[in-house]
């Protein structure tokens, strides 16, 4: 396999800006696992499918086809062949998302895609279960969190500038819920992988928190070299 850099944590705490950085910086693939959920969410949303029950999202499975398209060097989210980039960052899709990747078949199906799509590929992959389940054997894996206050004037500061009102109050709020519903799930919880690089960046920079990580794939890659 290439070397597989495995990014997880919470909602909110800045996983795909970093990993996208990082991953420009290295010449490497970027993968978002999280789209690839927001997207069933948003396939239910828009059917009326009942997302607490895991028999009527689980049926849904078989009509909602799901996959990446990196041509470009940017990645697309397809929903039965459909770009719906612009539509799975609203608060309701990722709501929705938490809810439905709590279900066993759904996270079987979706982990053998984002494997498939890993191959033998540089790559760098951020999610909740990347290090514990979908790429076990990364050479380097990093639990990225930050405070909750931090990270919903975070994503007010990103609503606002897409021109959408925000509640800071409402963020913080959903922040939590989405935290217990991803810790608490009974398939592939939210935990830090015991062999994961613990890293908090409510007080650090883009830029500090992706010149940490590029630093730790440099002396990962250079000890790989060396064996």
């Amino acid at each position: 396999m290439g070397f597989q850099i495995a990014i997880d944590g919470p909602a909110g705490a800045g996983k795909s800006t970093i990993a996208k950085a990082a991953a420009s910086e290295l010449g490497f693939v970027y993968i978002d696992t999280g789209a690839m959920y927001r997207a069933l969410g948003l396939f239910c949303l828009r059917k009326g499918i009942n997302i607490q029950s895991e028999e009527d999202v689980t049926a849904c499975l078989q009509d909602a086809e799901v996959d990446l398209d990196m041509s470009g060097g940017i990645q697309h989210v397809l929903l039965n062949g459909e770009d719906v980039n612009g539509y799975i960052r609203t608060e309701e899709v990722g709501m929705a998302a938490s809810v439905v990747s709590r279900y066993k078949e759904v996270r079987a199906g979706l982990v053998g895609r984002q494997q498939k799509i890993a191959g033998s590929q540089n790559i760098v992959m951020d999610g909740r279960d990347i290090g514990t389940v979908v790429l076990p054997d990364a050479q380097l894996k990093i639990f990225l969190t930050a405070g909750v206050h931090v990270r919903a004037l975070r994503r007010q500061k990103d609503l606002e500038m897409s021109g959408k009102t925000a509640d800071l109050k409402e963020i913080e709020k959903d922040i939590e819920e989405r935290d217990l519903q991803d810790r608490t799930r009974k398939e592939s919880p939210l935990v830090q992988a015991p062999d994961a690089v613990y890293l908090d960046t409510s007080d650090m920079t883009i830029s500090e928190v992706t010149d940490y990580i590029l630093n730790l794939a440099e002396t990962r890659m250079a000890q790989g070299r060396e064996l």
